[in-house]
């Protein structure tokens, strides 16, 4: 179900879903993911298209698992979705997915698909310690989704004013009851 109220803008954290260990000589970048990743992936992609949410860009890292996290977003959300790549998503600090949430404020929504630690510490940095402990006081798992309302844009030098609206968080017996 969705808020009555439209926000000023939504952001949407998700982080990639379940990965396998480099195997050897392979670079971090091109882990893939297992085969429970692409069922959270799935079922990820799916249960955004069932709660009719849909961003209006998503920004996506170029690492292989986050790339393989977006892909199931073009098949349930259409192929005219919004997936721009970005490098500094895998190689950059938390301040680079600050900023490109003040970039693309302008927009009513946007996606982020990322890596931890710097998806769950832009969570922490957003939201009040409370909410962040209760929300995923054991770190933030992964292919989780948070849904986070800004009551008025995100810009630099502001101090951000947003609510978590949902949690989104796959798990197996989602699989098994499709």
């Amino acid at each position: 179900m969705q808020d009555s109220v439209v926000p000023a803008f939504r952001l949407f954290l998700l982080r990639h879903a379940r990965s396998g260990w480099a195997l050897p000589g392979q670079r971090d970048f091109d882990r893939t993911l297992d085969g429970i990743g692409y069922v959270e992936a799935e079922l990820t992609a799916q249960t955004i298209a069932d709660h009719g949410l849909r961003p209006d860009l998503i920004l996506c890292s170029t690492a292989t698992r986050c790339r393989q996290t977006a892909e199931p977003l073009y098949r349930t959300l259409g192929e005219d979705i919004d997936i721009r790549y970005l490098d500094p998503l895998y190689t950059g600090p938390t301040s680079i997915y600050t900023e490109l949430v003040e970039a693309y404020a302008d927009r009513s929504s946007l996606m982020i698909v990322g890596h931890n630690p710097m998806i769950e510490e832009l969570f922490w940095q957003i939201l009040d310690g409370t909410t962040a402990t209760t929300a995923f006081g054991d770190g933030y798992p992964p292919a989780g989704l948070a849904i986070i309302n800004f009551s008025a844009r995100p810009t630099a030098g502001s101090v951000w004013s947003a609510a978590l609206a949902q949690l989104l968080v796959p798990t197996l017996e989602d699989a098994e009851g499709q």
